[in-house]
């Protein structure tokens, strides 16, 4: 099968003005249960854009570890490239690709860092394993060989042998806070439904976008 050749129809569901949630976080929250409980693999799975000092982007997937009124949380290295690049400029966007359920969502927004306290408490709840491999791991920067991490991550695990692993200065939370939101529905006859919310003086404006 070529590339061009491949396509498929979209008849999982369809998406009115009326049956939007009027706070957007509280749509989201809505379709994430619903990718949760289809069992959808790695739903909290999203991509992140940032864009460099002379403006070229660049995407990567992290994990959400929560969202609230305020905004979308993910963790990583503060060393890492994405991490650099959000430090010169915090416009970013988030993408949630959930193709087995017709649906996508699109996140624009500012992104700051959360409280070091709120880090901790997080960190606390990793897996061990995930707390050795954080201070293993010089994310971003060139590694000689994978030998090389494994060695780290060994010496790392020796160090705190029998001991709490404690959360790394240079590692921790984010949070994008949204100025628009954008929920895309696949629709049959590729006639899709596509809404976005935009954050206004007063509020969320929800406006039906063409597809």
């Amino acid at each position: 099968m070529s590339i061009e050749g491949t396509r498929r129809e979209y008849q999982y569901d369809s998406l009115t003005k009326e049956s939007l949630k009027g706070c957007p976080i509280d749509q989201f929250s809505y379709w994430m249960d619903q990718a949760l409980n289809s069992q959808l693999p790695d739903p909290t799975a999203m991509s992140l854009a940032t864009v460099d000092p002379v403006g070229k982007s660049w995407q990567r997937t992290v994990l959400l570890k929560g969202v609230n009124k305020q905004g979308f949380i993910f963790y990583t290295n503060f060393g890492s490239r994405k991490a650099l690049e959000m430090e010169g400029n915090p416009n970013v966007s988030l993408l949630f690709p959930w193709f087995s359920l017709d649906r996508q969502v699109i996140v624009g927004g500012k992104v700051e860092k959360i409280s070091e306290n709120e880090s901790l408490i997080y960190f606390r709840k990793r897996p061990r394993a995930s707390q050795l491999g954080a201070w293993a791991s010089k994310q971003s920067s060139k590694l000689f060989s994978r030998a090389a991490l494994e060695d780290e991550y060994s010496c790392i695990e020796k160090k705190y042998t029998n001991m709490e692993v404690p959360c790394p200065d240079f590692w921790g939370g984010y949070r994008v806070v949204p100025a628009e939101i954008e929920f895309w529905q696949g629709g049959e006859l590729r006639l899709h439904d596509r809404f976005q919310y935009l954050l206004g003086e007063k509020g969320w404006i929800i406006s039906r976008l063409s597809p």
